[in-house]
């Protein structure tokens, strides 16, 4: 008798591990179900590059890293309601760092709370490698010639290889949470695009050193073509996996860097930005420029304002953020 008791239970075991859709998760804290989290993955547009007030151990110091991961970035600005709002994104990572070093620390998370919500920038860093394009158009722009010629017709190519990059990145994040005993629904998965750092707009006066050291037919290629198609490159990627995506490309019109002249108080984003001290630090020297073209804190502000909507709106899959007639950033009503 016992022996088949023995033998029910197992087979029933045996069962239950082949028709469940997860595996068993792992304990969880007693009070997981009331301690509610909100986390950011990503790169260093998600993690607060040039938006200054960093987090100790993330700007570079002796045995840290240069995640400049800021106490102004978006994701601690949301309003949205969570006990804990936790920043793992980090400068310069693409989708396989972020696999790697940024979801051990999400499973853990995951474990400790309950995530309502996961916001990711990923992507630009993987084959786009959009800031080294930018640093291609400042060089050329040295050179007083144009850098479109020579990276916009491997742009869309790039794009596309980044895709699946992006969708296995996004299925490893689904696949952290279920192995945490997360159902897909329990949560929001989020995808972000990228904004236009800078526009065809700026005055030529600041078209130097002192700004933005950019040509214009180059701005208008970036503006018209690289950004659109990158967020275009995304949206299918957050398809795929059926995550939510906001849709930023336009989210600086009228704020980008040096469009505000003389006076700079308006503008979303960082000028030129040279760490003068640390270019005299061996160290220190090839991060000198890395603040440059990134969201500024009050950038971060207008984006968190729109997130915050788009995160309290989980019937909307697809959202964009765009410049509202006050001049502050809102979610695109239409869609």
């Amino acid at each position: 008798m016992r022996k088949t008791l023995f033998l029910a239970a197992i087979g029933l075991l045996t069962i239950l591990l082949v028709v469940s859709d997860h595996v068993f998760p792992p304990p969880s804290e007693p009070d997981r179900e009331t301690r509610t989290a909100v986390v950011a993955l990503g790169d260093s547009t998600m993690s607060g590059e040039g938006a200054g007030s960093y987090e100790p151990g993330t700007d570079g110091e002796e045995g840290g890293d240069w995640c400049h991961r800021s106490r102004d970035a978006e994701i601690l600005k949301t309003e949205f309601q969570a006990d804990q709002k936790i920043n793992l994104a980090c400068s310069g990572a693409n989708s396989d760092k972020l696999r790697n070093e940024q979801l051990p620390r999400l499973r853990q998370i995951a474990g400790a709370n309950q995530v309502t919500a996961i916001v990711v920038a990923i992507g630009a860093n993987d084959d786009p490698r959009f800031s080294e394009i930018l640093n291609k158009c400042f060089e050329a722009w040295g050179k007083r010639s144009d850098c479109t010629s020579s990276v916009a017709p491997e742009w869309t190519k790039r794009v596309k290889r980044m895709i699946p990059k992006v969708e296995n990145t996004l299925n490893a994040i689904r696949q952290t949470m279920r192995d945490s005993g997360y159902l897909d629904s329990q949560y929001q998965l989020v995808v972000q695009s990228y904004a236009a750092p800078v526009s065809p707009k700026m005055p030529r006066s600041l078209q130097n050193l002192s700004g933005c050291p950019l040509r214009t037919t180059d701005l208008e290629w970036v503006v018209e073509e690289a950004v659109p198609e990158l967020s275009n490159g995304l949206r299918t990627a957050a398809t795929k996996v059926n995550a939510r995506f906001l849709d930023l490309a336009r989210a600086g019109e009228g704020h980008e860097a040096c469009v505000g002249g003389d006076d700079p108080s308006e503008e979303w984003f960082t000028r030129l930005s040279v760490d003068w001290e640390g270019l005299r630090d061996e160290r220190r020297a090839s991060h000198a420029l890395q603040e440059s073209f990134h969201p500024n804190a009050l950038g971060h502000e207008q984006i968190a304002r729109c997130l915050s909507e788009f995160l309290a709106s989980p019937e909307k899959r697809d959202g964009a953020c765009v410049p509202k007639l006050d001049g502050s950033l809102g979610l695109s009503t239409e869609g």
